[in-house]
């Protein structure tokens, strides 16, 4: 199977996109559950902080990245495994539930082709060898993140933290930079930020960004090493600022409701993961002929 994979670049090409799309129809469970299963996890540790009761509300039943089995959010009937093939089942029911007829949101067909187009992008840029697998990883990771930063202004650490993680032990192999330069990068991803916030509350009294933000800004230098941490800020912060300038201008949007950086961080850091020696490289050559 491998052999054909390298051999046949159509057939891996057809394999990534048909697995990332399972792939995405299970990180819209991520988005939706995991903000859940915090706030739940939170609340428990209140109650028992401030010693209240804790006797778990009817609604708060058990719930998991796998159990209880999805279901409609508006009748609340469980869905069936033919209604849950992804994209197909979305546009066979023609976007409604099959039992209350209430519309589905357009975000569950969204993340699935999301997930599929950016998994072809890496699988067709890095070919069928071990970095691409890494890379997959990552980026279905950061789609979850940046959907729950989206929703809820967070990061959660249960995924950030892994995947800091995961890529200091993908650089133990040297798979995108050495592990000397993925240890360094993590460290400065974190405390650049980390101080970065300090300064700005010691400044205005208000906090800039979120300590997920720090985490998030460390799992890059860990997987693509410290190099790669200039690169990865100023697009970010380039597309923050335009895209939020955007919103207050054309939508009206208050210039005093934050607005999340996870996904600025994550799309910057994506395109770094791909493109980022080629950007630096004519970056430096551009600067040389000026």
């Amino acid at each position: 199977m491998l052999q054909a994979f390298a051999e046949n670049t159509p057939l891996f090409l057809t394999s990534v996109a048909l697995l990332s799309l399972l792939v995405g129809s299970f990180l819209n469970v991520v988005i939706h559950r995991v903000p859940i299963i915090l706030q739940r996890a939170w609340r428990e540790q209140c109650q028992e902080v401030l010693e209240l009761p804790t006797g778990k509300p009817l609604e708060a039943e058990a719930l998991s990245l796998v159990r209880p089995r999805s279901q409609c959010p508006h009748c609340g009937i469980m869905i069936k495994a033919s209604e849950n093939i992804p994209l197909l089942s979305f546009l066979l029911l023609k976007g409604r539930c099959s039992n209350c007829g209430k519309r589905i949101s357009w975000r569950y067909p969204v993340v699935e082709a999301l997930t599929a187009v950016l998994s072809l992008i890496v699988a067709w840029h890095l070919g069928f060898n071990a970095s691409t697998g890494w890379a997959l990883l990552l980026t279905w990771c950061l789609i979850a993140l940046s959907f729950i930063d989206l929703d809820h202004q967070i990061l959660p650490d249960n995924i950030t933290l892994p995947i800091l993680w995961l890529g200091l032990l993908a650089n133990v192999f040297g798979t995108f930079t050495d592990l000397q330069s993925a240890v360094l990068g993590a460290i400065a991803g974190y405390a650049s930020l980390w101080l970065v916030f300090h300064g700005f509350k010691l400044l205005t009294g208000k906090e800039g960004m979120g300590f997920g933000d720090f985490k998030l800004f460390a799992v890059f230098g860990a997987w693509l090493g410290w190099q790669a941490l200039p690169l990865i800020i100023l697009l970010s912060a380039f597309s923050g600022a335009v895209i939020g300038i955007l919103l207050i201008t054309l939508r009206g949007r208050d210039r005093e409701i934050p607005i999340p950086f996870g996904p600025y961080l994550s799309v910057a850091g994506w395109i770094a993961l791909l493109w980022g020696e080629q950007i630096t490289r004519a970056y430096l050559q551009f600067a040389r002929l000026t």
